[in-house]
C-alpha cells in the first residue's frame, strides 16, 4: 500500500509544467498549449544533449538545412560538404544582440542592402527576420536593420571599396537573397 502511494506521488511529480497546466479541473477553464518540442524542453527545464564547444556546434548538412528552414520558413541554399548528410559543418554560435560601436569614424563607403520593405509591421518583422538570417550566415559582418522613411531596410557590412561590397553581394546572392544590391552610404570604420 505504501509503495503504491509512493508510485502515485512519483508519477504525479513526473508531470511537466505544461502537462499540469493543461489538466482539466472542475469549475475552471480549459488551457491548451501548442508549441514546438524545443520550447517544451525549455519551459519544462529539460535539456538536449548537444555536442558543442564555446565557438561552434557540429551538425550534419541536413540538420543545418532543417535548422535554417525552421528559422526562416523556407529552404536554405546552404551547400557546404556533400549532400550525403554524413559530413558535418561548423555553425558558429552567433550573438544577435545589438552592439554600440564606439570609437568608429563615419566615412563614405558601401553596404549590401539585403531587404527593403514597406512601413508596416509585417515589413519590420521581415527585415528583422532577414537580419537574423544574414547574421547567422555571415557572423563576422555587422547587420543593420532600421527604418529609413518610408521603409524598413536590412543592410550589412562596412566596405571601403566597391569591389569588397560586390564580393559580399555575390556571397549573399548565392545564399538565396537575389534582390540584394550594393548601396553607397556613410559607414563606420575603425582605425
Amino acid at each position: 500500500m505504501i509503495a503504491l502511494c509512493i508510485d502515485c506521488m512519483t508519477a504525479a511529480n513526473a508531470q511537466t509544467f505544461t502537462q499540469r497546466l493543461q489538466q482539466s479541473k472542475a469549475g475552471e477553464g480549459k488551457v491548451t498549449v501548442t508549441h514546438s518540442r524545443d520550447i517544451d524542453n525549455l519551459v519544462n527545464g529539460q535539456t538536449q544533449n548537444v555536442r558543442k564547444d564555446s565557438t561552434k556546434t557540429e551538425v550534419t548538412v541536413q540538420e543545418a538545412k532543417a535548422l535554417l528552414r525552421q528559422m526562416n520558413g523556407r529552404d536554405s541554399t546552404l551547400n557546404r560538404g556533400s549532400a550525403t548528410g554524413q559530413d558535418t559543418i561548423a555553425i558558429p554560435n552567433v550573438d544577435t544582440s545589438k552592439k554600440v560601436m564606439r570609437g568608429g569614424q563615419k566615412v563614405w563607403g558601401w553596404r549590401v542592402q539585403v531587404y527593403a520593405g514597406g512601413n508596416q509591421r509585417k515589413d519590420r518583422q521581415q527585415a528583422e527576420r532577414i537580419g537574423s538570417e544574414i547574421k547567422a550566415l555571415f557572423p563576422t559582418q555587422p547587420v543593420y536593420v532600421h527604418f529609413k522613411s518610408p521603409r524598413w531596410i536590412c543592410r550589412m557590412g562596412n566596405y571601403r571599396t566597391y569591389e569588397d561590397a560586390l564580393h559580399m553581394l555575390s556571397n549573399v546572392k548565392k545564399a538565396g537573397y537575389n534582390a540584394a544590391t550594393v548601396i553607397k552610404e556613410k559607414i563606420t570604420v575603425f582605425h
